[in-house]
């Protein structure tokens, strides 16, 4: 007697329904993410190397410090001594296109679920459920609905880094101190205002934190996407492991490594607010503050002297 759940039947038939009855939708999602992603190459690929590395340098001055930026130019000179220019910018592509859809749909998530309990009930087991889901997995379901090449990658990528950006942006929502709400509340403000000049701005190193682990699960499944024929360092690492290729593996590698240290980079000083914009903000901030208290001190002062004046 066969006691064995079909449940993979019962899975491979709803893909298959999904797909018979959709396809005309996954075929446009799939040319949507096609298109984003040839622009993201495009605007890399048609400035000279040296001018896209001078750029991302500068940003880098601007985001962390000198430091920074000399660590970004050696590691696209790096990049590009290797020859593994093109497909680095075609992961990088795909990364960013995953990490915005993503980034998207987790923000708005993880801040439903802080101010609503049901849905952060609802959000939670799915949440498990994509984290502990084996990597590999995600692509079936991909290539199932897509086909082969950069569309699957791009939907199995975002559906596997979408996880942590829900968590922290919740946990950093509910973690803002309740006397800071309840003080905002006593001053009439709308819980759409709390939401935007209180809660928001003080969870946003949680937030920052979350949008660094979608850029960094996302880079991770570059390589695996290589699978699905979604190219860039993650074909070239698939090639290497089909031929037993030990310097291609390393390079496109050592490429991936690169690439993820100057996302991991970027997305933490925009968290931590370091960086020369970050100190010249501060000081704006701290300028119009001063100018604005200023202002207030002189008109009390005037004030004072009109009631001191005589009739």
């Amino acid at each position: 007697m066969d006691l064995r759940l079909p449940i993979g039947d019962w899975i491979a038939g709803f893909f298959d329904w999904l797909e018979a009855t959709f396809s005309w939708f996954f075929e446009a999602l799939g040319d949507i993410f096609l298109a984003m992603v040839d622009a993201i190459v495009w605007l890399f690929i048609t400035p000279p190397v040296w001018a896209v590395i001078i750029v991302v340098a500068a940003a880098a001055l601007l985001a962390r410090g000198w430091k920074f930026a000399i660590g970004s130019v050696v590691a696209l000179a790096f990049i590009v001594s290797v020859n593994q220019w093109d497909n680095a910018v075609d992961s990088l592509a795909l990364v960013l296109v995953a990490a915005f859809i993503a980034v998207a749909l987790a923000v708005p998530l993880g801040i439903w679920a802080a101010r609503n309990d049901a849905v952060s009930a609802a959000v939670k087991p799915v949440m498990d459920f994509l984290q502990t889901l084996p990597a590999f997995v995600y692509l079936i379901p991909a290539i199932a609905l897509f086909g082969v090449g950069i569309a699957p990658g791009v939907v199995a990528t975002l559906v596997f880094a979408i996880a942590p950006g829900v968590r922290l942006t919740e946990l950093g929502i509910r973690g803002v101190d309740k006397e800071v709400v309840e003080a905002g509340e006593a001053f009439g403000a709308t819980p759409r205002r709390i939401l935007r000049q209180i809660q928001i701005p003080l969870a946003m190193p949680s937030i920052m934190a979350g949008v660094n682990q979608i850029i960094m699960l996302a880079l991770s499944m570059v390589v695996i996407a290589g699978f699905v024929g979604a190219g860039g360092l993650g074909g070239d690492v698939v090639r290497a492991i089909s031929a037993l290729d030990a310097e291609l593996g390393w390079e496109a590698g050592l490429s991936v490594v690169a690439l993820a240290i100057l996302l991991d980079r970027f997305t933490a000083a925009f968290g931590k607010g370091s960086g020369l914009y970050a100190r010249w903000s501060k000081r704006r901030r701290l300028q119009r503050e001063a100018d604005e208290q200023a202002r207030i001190d002189a008109d009390e002062y005037a004030a004072a002297g009109a009631r001191r004046a005589p009739y």
